[in-house]
């Protein structure tokens, strides 16, 4: 086998680290990430979808340059512990060139502490309704001003050593409201039908994915991978798609084609989920038939 041919770091390597926070145990400044790719004074990032819950893959992954790092806590469950180590290999194995989000369980406001106190942004599956993204958002801000409910925890940041301010001008937990982001996930016809009192109501909600593939089911369609051809199905996603722009909302979505598939893909998207442990995985099968094909004994 030849030699493996040394890597150069191309430009863009820097990825994420001009957004970090002053410590690698905040997170990083993703709402400003957001907000400047989606008025294209950056290009959209692109993102690796982690559903193995593997401490030692998260490791292996993270430096390689990945703008984001989607842990998909929900349908992968771990213990919290895990789930924190997770994104402190992130954050650290990458120097802060990768931004670490966690998809939650449900809407828990425990979870959402947990995530947040690790040092992540957040994914909250199956927002349907006005209610629920305000309490998804109370629960992931400090303050009143925003009905925050969340609990400040003395120890995760340590004083005079990873708790400075951002701005020096306001204290580390009115920063940090401003930091890390909420990503909410449109999973049914109800969440789109809501969608415009959700972002009306709910202004800091930071970015909006559709997620087709429950869409399509909870709406007796075919799943297809999210996609399909159905009047119903077209109408749906216009109005989701209508409504972002009403609202001037960033959405991030899967893309997994290259070259001017993903390019056109940016246009619309801040976040583009382009690579996977699972989507590798999938393709052992085939890889594994050609094999036997190929070694087979002939008569």
């Amino acid at each position: 086998m030849a030699a493996p041919t040394p890597y150069t770091a191309p430009a863009w390597a820097e990825g994420m680290q001009k957004y970090r926070a002053p410590s690698l145990f905040q997170p990083h400044r993703v709402r400003d990430v957001i907000r400047d790719a989606h008025e294209k004074k950056i290009p959209a990032l692109i993102g690796y979808y982690s559903g193995l819950s593997s401490i030692p893959l998260v490791r292996f992954i993270a430096p390689m340059g990945f703008d984001m790092i989607w842990l998909d806590w929900e349908h992968t469950p771990c213990d919290v512990e895990t789930m924190t180590t997770m994104v402190h290999e992130i954050a650290f194995m990458s120097e802060g060139r990768t931004i670490p989000f966690v998809r939650i369980p449900g809407h828990d406001h425990a979870a959402i502490g947990y995530v947040l106190d690790a040092g992540a942004s957040l994914v909250i599956p199956q927002i349907e309704t006005v209610e629920q993204a305000k309490h998804v958002v109370s629960a992931a801000k400090f303050g009143s001003r925003q009905n925050g409910t969340r609990s400040v925890p003395p120890f995760r940041l340590i004083a005079g050593v990873s708790d400075a301010p951002l701005d020096g001008k306001r204290d580390v937990w009115q920063n940090v409201n401003d930091q890390a982001a909420i990503m909410i996930q449109i999973e049914s016809l109800e969440g789109i039908n809501n969608l415009d009192d959700i972002l009306t109501e709910v202004p800091d909600i930071d970015v909006v994915w559709l997620g087709s593939l429950d869409c399509r089911i909870s709406m007796n369609l075919a799943p297809q991978w999210g996609q399909g051809n159905e009047p119903e199905w077209l109408a749906a996603v216009d109005k989701f798609t209508a409504t972002l722009k009403k609202h001037n909302k960033p959405r991030a979505g899967f893309c997994l084609e290259a070259g001017e598939k993903l390019a056109k893909a940016a246009e619309d998207n801040v976040i583009l989920l382009h690579a996977g442990d699972l989507l590798k995985v999938s393709e052992l099968p085939h890889q594994l038939a050609a094999a036997k094909d190929a070694v087979v004994l002939k008569n």
